[in-house]
């Protein structure tokens, strides 16, 4: 049997309804809406003290390692890199808020991993994903489609902070608005004229109207995985545990374990991954896969590597398998070595993509039981809170709280699974004690 045809069947091809085609373009779009980070990572843990020229090596690295995991390993279109939020809180609060060194820092992200890894090989992570109500996947879809189009209207210049309103009309006189204004036409025309490729066609169109209108950056900046020397093996675990750093390793472990799950519920829910028992096969792999990633992310020189919200748009372009996550992972490693052709892509060309995935995205609502308020109303939150408080572990904590409030409410305490009140109590317990997280 010929080699791809010994892929294709291992990355069941035909079950998919999928080709090499469509994964190879899948993984392409889904590079190219997240391909800030290898830029966004290395400038705020910079700000840490981390060496620049490292942590964009690291950034690469893992965000490739993590992705080829998930390809090969679990077969999904998921990818992963160093995840936004987690950084802050790595540079923010832990670095300069709490002024600790970056290795002891780093240090806490190793744990964290190790830990991921320890509680998905005892069950625990599987656990919690299957105790998740199936009711609440359509929510957290719907929701996680509002949050991608809610950064992708801030990218855009569309609405900007306001003190009075928290938001508002941005300025759409401003060039890079406006460009991003033409992105979404010419993404959401193609579309409606189901031309092949048509987000990765969009963002390159309006890539090349940026350069040509003098909107888009260039700033040629030699990166190697020699680079990665300052930042690899630097971290300083016994230090963390000599300091006893439990709230940190818990942040980061409690915030990327929900995030995770609800990023894997989100893309899953969309490309239609779970089975008739609501379950997803091959769930201790993708579990592995990010727990791994984290680990080497800490170990190269990088805050916690996720599985990204971004895939989305790459399973909105068709890719349903793992060679999407891989193609993904080799643009990763691509761009270390042409970090200023990727950073030629503005916000501009990426920011329609992410407002035309969250409106696909949208199409879960249906799926939500409105008339039966034990279901809408953990449904109705979960959605609102994901964009609202810009987390996906907020969103699930809303929901598994009222969901678990609602049932018990009308006695139907047994019908819910112990774990749901388990972590709802949990929840309560973080928004009491960990403030802002």
């Amino acid at each position: 049997m010929p080699v791809f045809a010994r892929l294709e069947r291992y990355f069941e091809f035909e079950r998919l309804g999928t080709n090499w085609r469509t994964e190879i373009v899948a993984g392409l779009t889904t590079f190219i809406t997240m391909a800030y980070i290898v830029f966004v990572n290395p400038a705020i843990l910079h700000e840490a003290g981390m060496p620049l020229a490292a942590v964009t090596a690291a950034t690469c690295l893992s965000a490739a390692f993590g992705s080829f995991m998930m390809g090969v390993l679990a077969r999904y279109p998921i990818a992963l890199a160093p995840g936004m939020g987690l950084n802050a809180y790595f540079t923010y609060t832990v670095v300069k808020g709490m002024g600790i060194a970056w290795p002891v820092a780093l240090g806490a992200v190793f744990v964290s991993g190790v830990a991921f890894f320890v509680l998905t090989a005892l069950g625990i992570r599987q656990l919690i994903l299957a105790a998740i109500p199936f009711e609440l996947y359509a929510a957290v879809a719907a929701g996680v489609g509002l949050f991608i189009a809610f950064i992708g209207f801030r990218n855009a210049g569309l609405i900007q902070a306001n003190s009075a309103t928290i938001v508002t009309l941005g300025n759409l006189r401003d060039p890079h608005t406006l460009l991003a204004i033409f992105g979404l036409l010419a993404i959401s025309a193609l579309l409606a004229r189901r031309v092949p490729a048509a987000m990765l066609v969009g963002i390159l169109v309006t890539t090349a109207v940026g350069v040509a209108a003098g909107l888009a950056s260039w700033n040629p900046q030699h990166y190697s995985f020699i680079d990665l020397s300052a930042t690899a093996l630097k971290l300083d675990v016994r230090a963390t545990l000599r300091l006893g750093f439990f709230e940190i390793i818990f942040v980061f472990l409690f915030i990327d374990m929900f995030d995770n799950i609800g990023t894997l519920v989100a893309v899953g829910q969309r490309a239609g991954l779970f089975d008739s028992a609501h379950a997803i096969p091959r769930v201790n792999r993708i579990l592995y896969a990010d727990a791994s990633a984290t680990i080497v992310g800490s170990l190269t020189g990088t805050s916690t590597v996720v599985s990204y919200i971004e895939s989305a748009a790459g399973v909105a372009a068709g890719g349903r398998s793992g060679v999407t996550a891989i193609v993904t992972g080799i643009m990763f490693v691509v761009a270390l070595f042409v970090a200023p052709v990727a950073g030629a892509i503005p916000a501009a060309a990426t920011a329609p993509a992410l407002i035309v995935v969250g409106s696909l995205m949208m199409t879960a609502i249906g799926e939500i039981e409105w008339k039966n308020p034990e279901i809408s109303i953990p449904a109705f939150l979960t959605m609102l809170a994901i964009p609202l408080t810009f987390s996906i572990a907020n969103g699930l904590a809303f929901g598994f709280i009222a969901y678990a409030a609602l049932k018990a409410a009308r006695g139907k305490f047994r019908e819910v699974n112990w774990l749901v009140y388990v972590l709802a109590l949990l929840f309560i317990a973080r928004f009491a004690y960990l403030k802002g997280m």
